[in-house]
């Protein structure tokens, strides 16, 4: 018999704050969660987003990385950091033994983001992608207690394009802050430089283009994920649907914008949400039967295969990869030398 995740009620609180605040799009999708799988998912995600802000925002990204391995440590050693979302994480971690390997993948595309790491292929793209969204997409299957190896590709799937979407929405942002994850062969294949881009960012034909090549792919992977909503329980149905529909929906506002993620941030209203939560409701029920098996049980993308097998294991496994641990020890010694 499982158990829920004794979260104290506090700290349950300080995570639905921390989501209205930083994670609209999916406070709106969790929603339509039923509660036993709703508070630990805002528990997930408020660790997920309050650790991914101190990378993403900090000045010392290599540190803000470190400093989130050593809370993940004390995290499974059942002994969180003195703060809400580590003691909810912590809880959630406990009562559905999550594999270890999952939130490690989300510490690893955070280290790469502090490495400023550039994708030179699509392939390169979805490896981050993998990372820092599928990873999500694979904890919340655990939070539903759902194991089967076919509903955790399509779940990774929707992680994916959901990324490749975000991405998309956020060009211009990232570029004014150094970043870049379109795929820099695009760009040099036009004979854009990053550098240039990033001096001066606009919607340039070649970068319409790789947004829109990016959003194809992102909706092929949407329509590839809803063959996975059926295996899931019949209550959790509504919420994932919905996610998927408000996360495509951000894509097409950049579509009918011409492709244009630089010049402003697609946006999507309240009544636009509100709208996909009803639809997401009557699409997922209507799921009662598995589509046809050859689109459930697709193979995984390659990028995503470690998260599956991880999650798909009865017995999780608690050692870092020697990938994670390469990248960390690059980043500790970085910051060892950037304080001496």
């Amino acid at each position: 018999m499982t158990r829920p995740a004794q979260i104290r009620p506090d700290d349950m609180a300080a995570c639905r704050a921390a989501i209205r605040t930083g994670s609209l799009s999916f406070h709106a999708a969790s929603r339509l969660l039923p509660t036993q799988v709703r508070d630990p998912a805002l528990a997930l995600y408020a660790f997920c987003r309050l650790a991914d802000d101190a990378v993403d925002e900090g000045r010392d990204k290599a540190g803000a990385v470190l400093r989130l391995r050593d809370r993940l440590d004390r995290l499974y050693q059942g002994r969180p950091a003195d703060a809400a979302p580590d003691r909810a994480f912590a809880a959630v971690v406990e009562a559905f033994e999550m594999p270890r390997a999952l939130p490690d993948a989300l510490l690893e595309g955070m280290a790469w983001d502090a490495q400023g790491r550039r994708y030179a292929d699509l392939s390169g793209v979805l490896d981050y992608s993998a990372r820092v969204a599928s990873a999500v997409g694979a904890m919340m299957c655990v939070l539903m207690r759902v194991r089967d190896a076919d509903a955790l590709a399509r779940a990774c799937d929707l992680g994916l394009a959901m990324q490749l979407t975000n991405i998309a929405r956020d060009v211009g942002e990232d570029a004014r802050a150094g970043r870049l994850y379109l795929p820099s062969a695009w760009l040099e294949e036009a004979g854009i430089a990053p550098e240039s881009f990033f001096a001066d960012p606009q919607p340039l034909p070649a970068i319409r283009a790789a947004t829109a090549r990016l959003l194809a792919k992102a909706n092929q992977l949407y329509t590839r994920s809803e063959a996975g909503v059926p295996a899931l329980p019949m209550a959790c149905r509504p919420g994932i649907m919905a996610a998927r529909l408000i996360y495509a929906g951000i894509g097409g506002v950049v579509t009918r914008r011409g492709f244009d993620g630089v010049t402003g941030r697609a946006r999507t209203g309240r009544a636009q949400k509100l709208g996909w939560l009803g639809l997401a409701s009557v699409r997922a029920a209507g799921m009662s039967v598995l589509p046809h098996a050859p689109t459930l049980h697709a193979p995984p993308e390659p990028e995503v295969a470690f998260l599956v097998q991880a999650a798909a294991r009865s017995q999780p496994g608690r050692a870092r990869s020697e990938a994670l641990l390469s990248v960390l020890a690059q980043l500790e010694a970085r910051d060892r030398g950037l304080s001496a």
